[in-house]
């Protein structure tokens, strides 16, 4: 038995960071990657197809089930985005977003739109329970990525 999680993110910060500093960390996969917690490893597989292995998810002293997926990347300057498209057949999750990075007079506006399905390996009769967690767990990292993102980009600041 198993259940589907969905999960729709989107967040948006500024950084005085200029847009070619934001667009070569977002648009370099292994690079921006290393900054998203969790993340056990990110695999290379040629053509812009990064497989992503997440650490496993623990609720309390429960461990759930390891994340695993593939995206294809297209990074597009002249249209000021990175955008993600599920690879299918690969793991138990299917993702899906962009980064958009418009340039300000002080820097950046970044927003990022992402949405994934988990399908999580446990009895259905759960998913009431574990989605809400999971969501929230996911959440939690994407936001720590976003404050782990815009420390860097201050710190390139600092270092200019």
């Amino acid at each position: 038995m198993s259940f589907t999680v969905t999960i729709n993110i989107s967040r948006t910060f500024n950084t005085a960071a200029s847009f070619e500093k934001v667009f070569e960390l977002l648009s370099d996969v292994a690079k921006s990657g290393a900054f998203f917690p969790k993340t056990e490893k990110i695999v290379d597989l040629g053509n812009n197809i990064w497989r992503w292995e997440m650490e496993r998810i623990g609720i309390g002293d429960y461990t759930l089930q390891q994340s695993i997926y593939a995206c294809k990347y297209i990074s597009d300057k002249d249209q000021q985005t990175v955008t993600w498209i599920p690879v299918e057949g690969i793991g138990n999750a299917i993702v899906n977003g962009k980064w958009e990075i418009m340039p300000t007079q002080k820097g950046c506006k970044v927003v990022l739109q992402s949405s994934g399905a988990l399908t999580v390996s446990m009895a259905g009769f759960l998913e009431f329970f574990l989605s809400p967690l999971i969501r929230m767990e996911f959440e939690g990292i994407v936001d720590q990525y976003v404050a782990n993102l815009k420390k860097e980009f201050e710190h390139d600041q600092v270092n200019r």
